[in-house]
């Protein structure tokens, strides 16, 4: 048996119990990872309530988590390239928030990348590299970002810039400083932001990425005059606007996520922890998470 954190009902982050699981055997293609860290991401808190239950059935009791770092433990079969004691990251076929997890889409994990920033790789990597390519985006054009400050904004604002591609960020106004440090132009969300954008773009925005999803959606068409390239990951009504809703994961690329981290644990690139907290602790970070406004990453230390 191994330690977890789970779920036998829908509802707020009280319903995150600390419990015993059985420990998962590894099938054809899987490895099993004695984890160290996994993240908390926002869709674990919708899926947690419910909200995303016609989208995203879940069999209860669950444990959550999709990212993973951590050390392999078993080798399912047919699996090469790998053996039992290497780190890896990528993403958790079974939940994350626990001892030990399952994966089949995984990296080696540098030795100079903590395993803190290691985990929050998997998700931001896949999530800004697709919708990215989504948007067709060439050197010198401009891409706004709703709600950049996060893990995922925190990828696509970077890989954006080396592209060549001139990015404006939102964020609340604590997130300024930090999303100039990433390469953007940092302007505030709310009342005016048409405004404020079209202050600092007079040619115009080109792509619009959403990952806020709080009304950003009508300013970005207006900005782009239309619904061409803008593309949501967080907007559920993007169908009713007509604009792209970036659903995924739809490929998980190892070498690419090696690439990055490889990036980052070189410093080439930035990963931010916003808090680490004990696996028993994971109810108090997903309602961080819920809340919303969180710089980077939230991450479980599991061992």
């Amino acid at each position: 048996m191994m330690k977890a954190i789970a779920y036998s009902r829908f509802g707020g982050p009280e319903v995150l119990q600390a419990t015993e699981a059985e420990v998962p055997q590894p099938g054809p293609g899987q490895v099993r990872v004695r984890v160290h860290t996994a993240a908390v991401n926002a869709l674990d808190g919708k899926v947690r309530s419910g909200a995303l239950e016609a989208v995203f059935p879940t069999a209860l009791p669950s444990i959550p988590g999709i990212e993973v770092a951590g050390v392999v433990d078993t080798l399912g079969k047919g699996v090469s390239g790998v053996r039992a004691g290497d780190a890896v990251l990528g993403f958790a076929d079974t939940g994350s928030y626990a001892e030990y997890a399952l994966s089949s889409s995984y990296a080696p994990k540098p030795g100079a990348l903590p395993w803190e920033d290691a985990v929050t790789l998997p998700v931001a990597v896949e999530t800004a590299d697709r919708v990215l390519r989504m948007l067709q985006l060439t050197p010198g054009e401009t891409l706004l970002i709703h709600g950049a400050a996060g893990g995922v904004g925190t990828l696509a604002i970077q890989l954006a810039t080396f592209l060549g591609v001139n990015v404006i960020a939102t964020a609340g106004p604590g997130n300024q400083e930090y999303l100039a440090t990433l390469g953007a132009t940092p302007t505030v969300y709310g009342p005016g932001l048409v405004e404020r954008v079209r202050a600092l773009a007079p040619d115009g925005v080109d792509a619009v990425l959403d990952v806020a999803g709080k009304d950003a959606v009508p300013a970005s068409i207006e900005l782009r005059g239309g619904t061409e390239r803008i593309v949501t990951i967080a907007d559920f009504a993007a169908q009713q606007y007509g604009i792209t809703f970036a659903a995924g994961p739809q490929e998980r690329s190892a070498s690419r996520l090696t690439e990055v981290a490889d990036l980052a644990a070189r410093g080439k690139l930035l990963t931010t922890v916003a808090a680490s907290y004990p696996l028993a602790d994971a109810a108090a970070a997903q309602r961080v998470s819920d809340g919303g406004h969180v710089r980077g990453k939230l991450v479980l230390t599991v061992a």
